[in-house]
This record gives C-alpha cells, sequence and structure tokens, in this order.
C-alpha cells in the first residue's frame, strides 16, 4: 500500500484559524462555554444550522483541531474526542449497539474492553463472541442473525499479535457489520485500517499519540453517519476530551513521526537482542520474520511499532523475579511512553483472567509486555539482559 507522503506536514501544519492577534502556536481555550450575539444565533446554534461551539462537552476548537488531525492521518471522514481511550470504546458500542444485538470480537482485546464485554454489557442482554485470530477461517461460524459488529485491535494487547484487516473487512461487508478497529498499538502513522476496509478506527491517544505520559484521551474517527450518532450520544453523556488534554495531544501529533521511527527502531533491535538470549523461549514483533503472522504485518503496517512481547522461561515466578530485577525501565501499566516500560500481564494487568482464558488470548505465565523506549537502546537492553540473567 501507499503511505500518505505528506504525513508529517499534516501533523504539524493542520490547525485552526488564527485569531486577531496571529499566534503562531495555536492557544488554549480553557472555556466551559460560548456567547451568542444575539437570540437568533443562539437559536441557530442549539438548532444545529450553524456549525459553531456552544459548549466544550460538545465542542471545543483544541478539541476539534485534535479531531482534524486524526481525521486527516487516518482518512476519514469524521470524529470524536474522550477523555480515555475506554471512554471512546465505551461510547462507540453503547451508541451503535441496541439490547439484544451481538458483538464478534477477536479473543485477544485489552482487559477492561473483556470486562465491558462480559460484566456489563450482558446486562443489556448484549452478548459478544470470540474468535481465534489465528483461525480467520472460523469466523463467520460465529455470526448470528442479531450479530451487529466485529471488532479487533491489530497488534493486540499485549502479545502482539496480528489480524488481516482485508479479511476482516471482506466479511464485515459480506455481511452488512459495522467493522470497529482498535489502532492503538500501531497509531496512525504504522497503519491506516480505514485503507483496508474498516468503518470505524479507535485510539487511547494516553499512549503513544501523546507519547509521554502526560495525558489521558481517546478518540473514534469514520464514517460520518457512524460519527454523527457517536456524537449526539457523547454530548449528552458527557465523556468529552478536556480541551487542556486535547492541546497537549494535538501538539503531541506534531512529533508522532520521527517518535515512532525511533521507538521502532529500538524495539526491532530489543527484540532481535531478547531472541539470541538463553533465559527467553519464545519473542514476538510484528517485524521479525519469526512472527507468525509477519508477512500481514509487513502488508499493512508501516514499521513494527514498539511493543515486543516475550516468554520467560520459568513461568509467572520467572516474570516476578526479572521485574524485581529490573533497575533503569519503569514497572508501570501504561505504555507509548519516552521511558521503556516493562509489564508483567498474568500477575498484572490480566491477572483477572483465568489461566484458560489468558492462554486463549496468547497470554503465558511468563509473557513479559515491553513498551520499547526512545533512551539510547544500548542502554534497555543491558537492563533486560541483566534482568533476565537473574531471573
Amino acid at each position: 500500500m501507499k503511505f500518505d507522503e505528506h504525513f508529517e506536514t499534516n501533523a504539524i501544519r493542520t490547525q485552526i484559524e488564527r485569531t486577531q492577534y496571529l499566534e503562531h502556536s495555536v492557544p488554549l481555550y480553557l472555556t466551559s462555554s460560548f456567547i451568542f450575539e444575539d437570540a437568533e444565533d443562539m437559536r441557530a446554534s442549539f438548532a444545529e444550522e450553524k456549525d459553531r461551539n456552544i459548549y466544550s462537552r460538545f465542542s471545543n476548537p483544541n478539541t476539534s483541531e485534535f479531531v482534524e488531525k486524526i481525521c486527516v492521518m487516518e482518512g476519514a471522514e469524521d470524529g470524536f474526542a474522550f477523555a480515555t481511550g475506554m471512554a471512546a470504546v465505551y461510547n462507540t458500542f453503547a451508541t451503535l449497539l441496541n439490547a439484544n444485538d451481538h458483538i464478534l470480537s477477536a479473543s485477544s482485546v485489552f482487559g477492561s474492553t473483556h470486562t465491558l464485554f462480559t460484566k456489563y454489557f450482558p446486562k443489556w442482554n448484549i452478548t459478544t463472541s470470540y474468535f481465534d485470530i489465528n483461525k480467520p477461517e472460523t469466523i463467520e461460524s460465529y455470526i448470528q442473525p442479531n450479530t451487529k459488529i466485529i471488532y479487533a485491535e491489530s497488534p493486540t494487547n499485549p502479545a502482539v499479535d496480528i489480524i488481516d484487516l482485508e479479511v476482516l473487512s471482506a466479511i464485515a461487508k459480506k455481511h452488512k457489520l459495522i467493522l470497529i478497529i482498535d489502532n492503538c498499538f500501531a497509531t496512525p502513522y504504522l497503519q491506516n485500517p480505514i485503507q483496508f476496509g474498516a468503518d470505524l478506527v479507535i485510539h487511547s491517544a494516553t499512549k503513544l499519540i501523546d507519547g509521554q505520559g502526560r495525558v489521558m484521551g481517546g478518540v473514534v474517527v469514520g464514517k460520518q453517519e457512524l460519527i454523527r450518532e457517536i456524537y449526539l450520544f457523547s454530548r449528552n453523556t458527557g465523556p468529552a476530551l478536556s480541551p487542556f488534554n486535547a492541546w497537549v495531544l494535538s501538539k503531541s501529533l506534531e512529533t508522532l513521526a520521527v517518535r515512532l521511527d525511533k521507538h521502532c527502531e529500538n524495539a526491532l533491535k530489543v527484540a532481535e537482542f531478547l531472541e539470541t538470549n538463553a533465559n527467553v523461549q519464545l519473542v514476538k514483533y510484528p517485524f521479525l520474520k519469526s512472527h507468525p503472522q509477519y508477512q500481514i504485518a509487513k502488508k499493512q503496517m508501516r514499521l513494527g511499532g514498539n511493543i515486543v512481547a516475550f516468554e520467560v522461561k520459568g513461568g509467572i515466578e520467572a516474570g516476578r523475579s526479572f521485574l524485581n530485577k529490573i533497575k533503569l525501565c519503569s514497572l508501570s501499566a501504561n505504555l507509548g511512553d519516552t521511558r521503556t516500560i516493562v509489564t508483567h500481564p498474568a500477575s498484572t494487568t490480566h491477572s483477572k483472567l483465568t489461566a484458560e482464558e489468558r492462554l486463549a488470548v496468547s497470554i503465558t505465565d511468563g509473557l513479559v509486555r515491553v513498551s520499547v523506549g526512545l533512551e539510547t537502546v544500548s542502554d534497555i537492553i543491558s537492563d533486560l539482559g541483566q534482568a533476565l540473567e537473574k531471573a
């Protein structure tokens, strides 16, 4: 596929109109509401006969700029920004689903998304079936008469499995289903699911889009008619992104490409090092030739991303021991930071899943997720190496 050769220019130069002060950098619009010229202006604005800001729960110049940038990067028609990535996930599903609808999801999804599917949505008789991404030939067998949405992450969290987006798109179109892709691990710079047929794309902007562990945010972009419904639902339920966080995230997008290039360069070197370590029995990184879906990753991603998953020999205790020996890297549940972060999913982020549920989504007891940062790569490798020696 052909990637937008003007990505960096669009990321930097897409911005709202300057004010009368002719500022170079977009200012913060820290206001809860906006004023009207007269009664008719107010009436027309609430009737949506005018495209203008009314209340920052609906829209704000800073959030509008952030959304516009993501739309340009993803090739989307419209979008809406949220306070967190999970707010984006929940409100998208809550908008589009009715009682008794059915979701068809990849089995490997973020833990909080899994909780929505298994604990909360069943209250409205919304059910979920999971398919194995390694068996795409079985996906259609899970479709029911009341199926409404196909949902997947690619790469997946935390095992960095890859799903063929064209295959999912063909199935969704055949059965007239809405295809939603969580593109958090790839970002708009590395992958554009809409180009492969996705209807909606979700991001946790808290991760690589921010890139420095400062603020939280989420965004969904895609088809205008779907976004319109999500907007109407969300302006009433109140999960809007704050103007300050939107301003930070919009600025972050200006450096996304240069950051991701370095993240991916470091991550590949870390993955190659781990493949040679005697205390590691499995390494998964999309752009390693040993990755089961390497060819698919090369087809639909620009680079391999910053997440490396590997299995420490010795199971859960070896994983815990590895984390306890880390010196430079951070122990955190976050990812996509300038600082390298290591996480042991089986004992932390995915500990509420049963052992069988974890294995079903490629989370073994010794699996470690590394969010490779921007430090000197030899320092990252040195820290991981010494922790593995003592694990």
